[in-house]
């Protein structure tokens, strides 16, 4: 048999009885059957309520993993059903029940949860998302995130004063070509956070660092085999560097992440500890960093070019000596202090349109009209003869 009512009709007749209707007339308006009213009268639970008490994440466990889900789906991320599943039993173990999630979990719980289930057919509308939205999260909690990569020895090929019978001069560069991996993260007010450096190598070196460490306070350094981030150095930046050093004043503040779609950003172990810390991510579109990412605008270039000067300064000082990475540390740190400015990167920010929101911003970007003027054919001028 079909019930045709509600909890919302239970709840109202039940309210009915207590003010004053007798039980027959306010199971008769509401279109429940009398014993189903009398028993909740007795305090019988509900159906969902009696069900509940056989899920492995509480009601209000899961109504947090199903916003946040819904949050992701909006920023063009949402978890795959492996990924949900996974943070779901990460939640049980946080808070001591190592049971297994069964294998028909994620079935069910698309199915309490409907807005879940219908966000496969179309998107998700916004005022569905009961609070997750990211509009709500405060500019100093909005941050982006990228990586850069370093030559430790690598100079500039600017113009130097030279013989006038030369075209070009041969100028000396430092000894070491060694790749070092830079990751970085700004708020939208202009604040950066330190940042963690990523050698070329199996293990990170005691030699590698300057006598006087008090420039490099806060910073962190870790080492792979290629010079490059990976998946387990995104999740040590991750819970070492920007979790701590983002923390909101406000517990319940959520944050907001901005990075690109690199993998080690997408494994169970990032998304999960995001999940854990309602820090929600938005990954920008692939090619799109030179006007979305607000490192790219207003930071990287001219961090770049205050360290090819320094490393300039240096080898005139020490005729050409090799950079080495104590030299490189100390260099970057300059250039790093110099183009890390709260006005470069708030300019950063602008120039991107992620904050102010300015949608216009990246879509008048010079870059992208440069880019686009260069994608359409030229026209050309045909000279008949007379």
């Amino acid at each position: 048999m079909v019930r045709l009512y509600t909890e919302d009709d239970i709840s109202a007749a039940i309210k009915d009885v207590a003010g004053g209707k007798s039980i027959h007339k306010a199971a008769l308006y509401w279109g429940i059957p009398r014993s189903t009213l009398i028993s909740r009268l007795h305090g019988r639970q509900s159906r969902r309520e009696s069900k509940s008490a056989y899920q492995k994440l509480s009601p209000v466990q899961e109504k947090h993993l199903a916003d946040w889900i819904l949050a992701q789906e909006a920023l063009g991320v949402a978890p795959t059903h492996t990924q949900t599943k996974e943070l779901a039993q990460r939640v049980l173990t946080l808070h001591g029940n190592p049971m297994p999630l069964g294998k028909n979990w994620i079935g069910s719980f698309l199915r309490r949860h409907l807005a879940l289930k219908t966000k496969r057919q179309r998107r998700i509308d916004s005022q569905r998302i009961n609070g997750a939205s990211t509009e709500a999260i405060k500019p100093e909690n909005r941050h982006n995130m990228d990586e850069h990569g370093i030559l430790e020895g690598q100079g500039g090929n600017g113009l130097v004063v030279g013989s006038s019978e030369l075209r070009s001069i041969q100028q000396k560069q430092p000894g070491s070509r060694r790749w070092t991996t830079i990751l970085e993260c700004v708020s939208a007010l202009g604040r950066a956070i330190p940042p963690l450096v990523i050698y070329k190598g199996k293990s990170v070196q005691e030699q590698w660092f300057p006598q006087a460490l008090d420039e490099f306070k806060g910073w962190k350094f870790d080492a792979s085999n290629k010079g490059w981030t990976n998946d387990e150095i995104a999740v040590k930046w991750l819970e070492d560097v920007f979790i701590p050093e983002t923390a909101p004043n406000d517990p319940k503040d959520a944050r907001l992440l901005i990075l690109d779609g690199h993998g080690s950003h997408t494994t169970d172990d990032f998304m999960s500890l995001c999940y854990q810390n309602n820090i929600y991510l938005l990954f920008l579109p692939p090619h799109s960093s030179h006007v979305l990412q607000p490192l790219d605008v207003g930071v990287f270039a001219p961090m770049k070019a205050y360290y090819r000067k320094e490393i300039g300064f240096l080898t005139l000082l020490t005729d050409s000596a090799p950079i080495g990475k104590r030299n490189f540390l100390i260099c970057y740190a300059r250039a790093r202090k110099k183009a890390l400015s709260a006005q470069n990167i708030k300019g950063g920010w602008r120039g991107s349109g992620l904050w102010p929101v300015c949608v216009a911003k990246p879509l008048t970007s010079p870059l992208l009209l440069e880019n686009s003027n260069r994608k359409q054919p030229q026209e050309t001028t045909q000279v008949s003869a007379s």
